[in-house]
């Protein structure tokens, strides 16, 4: 179910978070579908605390945000919704199919949440959970999996990601090509990640085996 990556050099083996904190950092990545979240619950139910950067992203992206203005500046008004708020179904549907301006979406989105992301691990740190736990698909991309002690990859097979896509009302055409935007980003992803826990199979042996993974952690961080 998990799967711990061999050592790389002396430099991953003493790996830590560039941020001081007390608790041990993780960060959580992996393609939509794959059950990230569902691995952050658990980790949270064992005294973690968790740090959600797409919940991150829509506050930074909320009516007349500058993050808003700068978007709608760049692709337009007609994602504007009547209410102000971004249409980020549409503009999801646009930057997938158009990967230049998936870039410039990121260069726009990016450096705002990494400054929400850094000031929520030292808030959290200072409650003292036993990890804090950063939920971020694009923390690879954005540069951000050095503040990591470690990154965990959870993954799943390709048919169980599109069921569970379709589960929860996404279309299937717009499930297959995130599923597709994505596969670009795995090499890239498994030389990021310390572990990689499979999804698959029986939820109840998958929740155990992220708990002794968390274990692991503690006792490697002492």
């Amino acid at each position: 179910m998990t799967e711990r990556q061999p050592a790389r050099g002396r430099a991953d083996e003493s790996r830590r978070g560039s941020l001081g904190t007390r608790a041990p950092v993780i960060g959580l990545i992996g393609p939509i579908g794959c059950g990230k979240s569902t691995v952050a619950g658990w980790l949270a139910e064992r005294g973690a605390a968790i740090i959600d950067a797409d919940r991150l992203t829509r506050d930074v992206m909320a009516p007349g945000a500058p993050v808003t203005e700068s978007i709608l500046a760049r692709f337009g008004g007609e994602y504007r919704r009547p209410d102000g708020s971004l249409d980020r179904s549409a503009l999801g549907r646009l930057v997938f199919a158009y990967p230049e301006g998936l870039a410039e979406l990121e260069s726009i989105v990016h450096p705002a949440v990494a400054h929400l992301e850094r000031e929520a691990i030292r808030a959290a740190d200072r409650l003292r959970p036993v990890a804090i736990v950063l939920e971020a698909i694009k923390l690879v991309e954005a540069g951000h999996a050095p503040w990591c002690d470690e990154v965990w990859l959870v993954v799943c097979g390709q048919a169980a990601q599109l069921a569970r896509l379709i589960g929860r009302g996404m279309d299937e055409s717009d499930a297959r090509q995130r599923i597709a935007a994505q596969a670009a980003s795995l090499p890239a992803w498994r030389a990021a990640a310390t572990r990689t826990l499979n999804t698959d199979g029986d939820p109840q042996a998958v929740k155990g085996a992220v708990a002794a993974a968390l274990e692991d952690v503690l006792a490697r961080r002492g």
